[in-house]
């Protein structure tokens, strides 16, 4: 029943698509803002192969993001032409202790951020999962003349909140999930945003706690390329060379981090590893952190001295995709997922998915067809699960063929097509702007007299430095949490969980 379902949402947007793209958005001015971009994560795909659908459709899309692994120069606005160039700016930032690919960005004026793309305001802003820029952007909007601004939409695809859940002790976990929350709320309840995309249930459930309008929320799960990750990407050589002697491989991809689950999935191979199964854990991910890479590596100890536990770093493209088809079973072990666009990926390559029942992966695995879902906390069952599909080839090639279906039904096209719909919606009901100059389109609508004018400029100032002050307030406030947490675990006696999930020295 839920994959004819499946299979009936996928054909009604491939109807859609057959009315083309919206006219409205041809030649238009997108200025998309994202906390990271490049082949980062499942955030930073989704938001590479958006830009590259509207892009190819006629729209203009300017890029704006923190500057990461990946440098960009900027190209400065009085040369830039839009019909012709692919405009990205990179802001600076401090790259995040724990994951260096990601960074916090540092305030910048929006304005600065107009001139930089397109010499003047866009027609459009789509923010691309809101943190630190986005949070900057949201907040100087909502500082300025509603008749003047944008349109909005936001996708909110990273639960930052979950993420200090699994980062926090208690009690400070609550306060952290609480700070996000509010802000997220202030932020994304204002009239300027007209739109919020999330990926699953569980992530509309947390919207709804912070007070998002219901009219605003739309369902965007992601697509997959059903060409790259494919079952005819399986790679007899490689496969001989992890596993010699026939083992099962199970195979993990993700951001070597402590929010993914390391702890369970070691676990769950430890205990293989005690029931004499013939297996070999295939573990595709990275990180520039070196101690959090230490950390993870020390978490499955001897396993990784027999050659039971294999690392094999950040991949991607084809290799990526072998990786995929060359296993027997996905093994998927966070539960801060909102969607878990590698168990799509793991799925169109024609691998069961054994994933633990929690967040976005949970409307993606169908249980006992395409692989299992599990208590997140059952690691018995977990284990069991393992046992029984790694044991039945007949069985594996059952789930892995229902996988493949699943995952030729999502395209990013479709993809694609919902999100431009969605702003071609928003560009037809916005309240029509004034003619008049960039600067003047910034600040908002002349006033009465100069001296008013420039009064009006003053106080709007004074209210976004206020504003970006209390945003800037949280991000220190909880970087420096973070440091004192990993302090205190330090000094403590029984710091296993330290070196486990920080990997802190004691």
């Amino acid at each position: 029943m839920e994959y004819l379902e499946a299979s009936s949402t996928a054909t009604t947007v491939i109807e859609q698509e057959r009315l083309g793209f919206p006219e409205v958005l041809l030649g238009k001015k997108i200025l998309l803002a994202t906390e990271s971009f490049g082949p980062v994560n499942g955030v930073s795909k989704t938001t590479l192969n958006l830009v590259q659908y509207l892009r190819k459709q006629g729209a203009i899309v300017a890029l704006v993001a923190p500057e990461n692994s990946t440098k960009s120069t900027v190209t400065p606005a009085q040369s830039i032409d839009p019909k012709e160039t692919e405009i990205e700016v990179r802001v600076s930032g401090y790259p995040l202790p724990y994951n260096p690919e990601l960074s916090i960005a540092y305030p910048v004026r929006l304005s600065t951020l107009y001139e930089k793309t397109f010499g003047g305001p866009p027609d459009l802003i789509y923010l691309a999962s809101p943190a630190s820029l986005g949070f900057q952007i949201l907040l100087q909007l909502r500082q300025q003349n509603p008749s003047s601004t944008p349109p909005v939409l936001l996708n909110f695809q990273t639960d930052l909140s979950g993420y200090c859940e699994i980062l926090f002790p208690s009690p400070l976990d609550a306060w952290a999930v609480w700070v996000f929350r509010s802000v997220q709320g202030y932020l994304f309840r204002h009239h300027n945003v007209q739109a919020v995309f999330y990926p699953s249930s569980f992530v509309r459930r947390y919207l709804e706690s912070a007070g998002i309008q219901s009219e605003k929320m739309i369902n965007l799960r992601r697509g997959v390329d059903g060409v790259l990750f494919n079952p005819n990407k399986r790679n007899e050589a490689l496969r001989k060379q992890l596993a010699p002697d026939g083992e099962i491989i199970l195979t993990t991809v993700c951001r070597l981090a402590p929010e993914k689950g390391f702890e369970f999935l070691a676990a769950v191979a430890r205990s293989l590893n005690d029931h004499k199964f013939p297996f070999k854990l295939l573990i595709v991910g990275g990180n520039q952190n070196k101690e959090v890479v230490s950390s993870i590596h020390r978490l499955f100890g001897e396993l990784i001295e027999k050659e039971k536990v294999i690392f094999a770093g950040f991949k991607k493209g084809r290799e990526l995709a072998e990786a995929y088809a060359t296993g027997d079973i996905f093994l998927h072990c966070s539960i801060t997922e909102t969607f878990g666009l590698v168990v799509l990926e793991s799925m169109a390559s024609g691998i069961p998915v054994i994933a633990r029942d929690e967040g976005g992966p949970s409307e993606i695995v169908v249980d006992g067809k395409s692989g299992y879902l599990v208590d997140p906390n059952a690691l018995d069952t977990f284990v069991h699960r393992v046992l029984g599909l790694g044991s039945d080839a007949d069985l594996r090639e059952r789930m892995g063929l229902e996988s493949r279906k699943m995952g030729e039904a999502a395209t990013w096209d479709s993809i694609g097509h919902k999100v431009a719909m969605r702003m071609a919606d928003a560009l037809e009901k916005r309240t029509p702007r004034p003619s008049k100059s960039p600067t003047a389109l910034v600040n908002g609508p002349p006033r009465a007299s100069t001296s008013s004018s420039r009064f009006s400029r003053i106080a709007t100032s004074i209210r976004t430095l206020g504003g970006l002050s209390i945003i800037c307030g949280v991000w220190s406030g909880l970087i420096a949490t973070w440091g004192l947490v990993k302090m205190s675990l330090a000094l403590k006696a029984n710091g296993v969980w330290a070196r486990n999930l920080f990997g802190t020295r004691v």
